[in-house]
């Protein structure tokens, strides 16, 4: 069995049953992906609408594949007709596009609702701010063709624990609020995404649902 593969059992094994483990393949091969896949592994994350393109053709259908990085809106009809969730819609613009490219393939989509909760300036995503006002638009109730399921967020790139614990948990909160005041009958509405592979262990503590996990199964990207 290669490392990859020993490396994506003993984490799954290591993870509560109650969350989801999606691998992160970017700049890796369609063999490292396939070594991942050859253990039962379904779920992989991309950053690059043109990288999961390049790749989806390759392998097998049933791979469910999630977009994690920045989208950008004139990328978006290239996904739509099969991506399983996008993690990151960080704007009211994206959000309204992907509905309209949805709708155009008669499909939904699952997104989640991604929060810039880092003290990192280049990082995207809502503040909790612009959630409450895009919820509360008359435009937004009339969205047909995307499913939100959750929010996402990365934290800020530190050895600071605490900041990061911190972070994690304003996410959590912000989950929370959106679940009370607009989700609370809504059974699709159950996910948090946080937690790479320098903090997963942290975010699985403060509530994550799916993390999103590249270098401890694939080794470090040169």
């Amino acid at each position: 069995m290669s490392d990859t593969a020993s490396n994506i059992i003993l984490l799954k094994q290591h993870l509560p049953s109650s969350v989801k483990l999606v691998a992160v393949s970017k700049t890796k091969s369609v063999s490292d992906i396939l070594e991942v896949y050859n253990t039962g592994h379904r779920i992989f994350g991309e950053n690059r609408v043109q990288e999961i393109l390049s790749k989806k053709e390759l392998l097998p259908l049933d791979i469910e594949w999630h977009l994690i990085g920045h989208l950008q809106s004139n990328k978006v009809k290239y996904i739509v007709p099969f991506i399983s969730m996008i993690h990151s819609v960080d704007s009211f613009k994206l959000l309204r596009i992907i509905d309209a490219e949805a709708l155009k393939n008669g499909r939904k989509v699952d997104c989640l609702l991604q929060f810039h909760i880092a003290k990192e300036e280049t990082k995207f995503g809502f503040s909790p701010e612009e959630v409450t006002v895009m919820m509360e638009s008359e435009e937004f109730r009339h969205f047909e063709s995307v499913r939100l399921c959750g929010v996402m967020g990365m934290a800020t790139f530190t050895d600071n624990e605490e900041q990061v614990r911190d972070e994690f948990r304003f996410l959590t909160e912000c989950f929370k609020n959106l679940k009370t005041t607009y989700f609370s009958g809504d059974p699709d509405f159950t996910e948090i995404s946080m937690g790479m592979s320098g903090d997963y262990k942290i975010a699985v503590e403060e509530g994550s649902t799916i993390i999103r996990i590249g270098s401890l199964i694939f080794g470090e990207r040169l």
